[in-house]
């Protein structure tokens, strides 16, 4: 597999013009835009605004939704994969080296926005409103990429970038609401995928369930998965997968035919002291004393 480490290698790869600057780039991507087929990982982010007409791109392992207008959020070292790419109207990438970030307070801002790290059909879809506003911040950041640079292009550009993004998060909360609406709430087909691992003896079997094991069993990345149920709970993935535990920890002391260490092991907890800490942070008593205070 390739892997980029300049933005120079990256436009050479695909036959563009040189960037203007060694860190960063903007580019214009007509219908025709020449993205070959290939997979690479680069040192670069990379944003993206595309309407796909055929095609695929893969992100990770899965196949990106481009099925609207949509924004695709890459972060370095991703795999990527274009096959047979056919645009339907014009789109922009962006592309920022790492290094470009050093020292900018934008460079510890990237890792609250966890959209870098969707995967599956979670491209970010707009809106026409919502385009509207992405391609003007795109305008004003190619109008200062374009301009001989000086002390302020840098942080010109970033804080333009900086505002992309937070747009991006709020549109995205806004597609987790209506996609919410239309395939149902993910966190009743969580607890139901949750509660089928516990039917089938996996807790015996392979231990806690992990926020990975229930993502993959729902089709979306584990970040994702955790956001949405974030937007729609107030809880994320594995504050709800250890809520679910202690309430059948509860169900299994109440019944008082089994001891801590018992109960612990039978919900996949690999020593009891793991299981009695998570146990009182919940519910404010240790597995023991919860007991004795409903068996009496």
């Amino acid at each position: 597999m390739k892997h980029y480490s300049t933005l120079a290698e990256i436009h050479k790869a695909n036959g563009w013009a040189p960037p203007e600057h060694p860190l960063f780039s903007v580019l214009g991507c007509q219908r025709d835009c020449p993205l070959g087929d290939r997979e690479f990982t680069s040192d670069c982010y990379m944003i993206g605004f595309k309407k796909l007409k055929s095609g695929v791109i893969l992100y990770g392992r899965t196949e990106y939704d481009h099925t609207n207008g949509s924004m695709m959020f890459v972060k370095p070292r991703q795999i990527i994969q274009l096959k047979n790419l056919e645009f339907e109207e014009k789109g922009f990438m962006i592309l920022i080296h790492e290094d470009y970030l050093s020292g900018h307070e934008l460079h510890k801002a990237m890792q609250k926005y966890g959209y870098f790290d969707y995967e599956v059909n979670e491209a970010l879809h707009l809106s026409p409103k919502e385009e509207t506003v992405i391609w003007e911040l795109h305008d004003k950041i190619k109008l200062e990429y374009e301009n001989n640079p000086d002390e302020y292009s840098r942080d010109i550009i970033l804080g333009h970038i900086a505002s992309v993004l937070m747009y991006a998060q709020r549109y995205y909360k806004r597609q987790f609401i209506n996609r919410t609406e239309v395939s149902g709430k993910t966190t009743t087909r969580f607890h139901e995928v949750l509660h089928d691992y516990y039917r089938k003896g996996l807790l015996q079997k392979q231990g806690l369930p992990s926020v990975n094991y229930l993502a993959e069993s729902l089709y979306v990345s584990p970040r994702y998965l955790s956001d949405l149920l974030k937007q729609e709970t107030g809880k994320t993935a594995i504050d709800l997968i250890h809520i679910s535990l202690i309430s059948e920890a509860k169900n299994l002391l109440r019944e008082g035919q089994q001891g801590v260490a018992e109960v612990a092991y039978q919900l996949g907890f690999e020593n009891s002291s793991y299981f009695t800490r998570l146990f009182k942070k919940q519910t404010g008593l240790k597995p023991l004393e919860f007991k004795k205070m409903h068996l009496n």
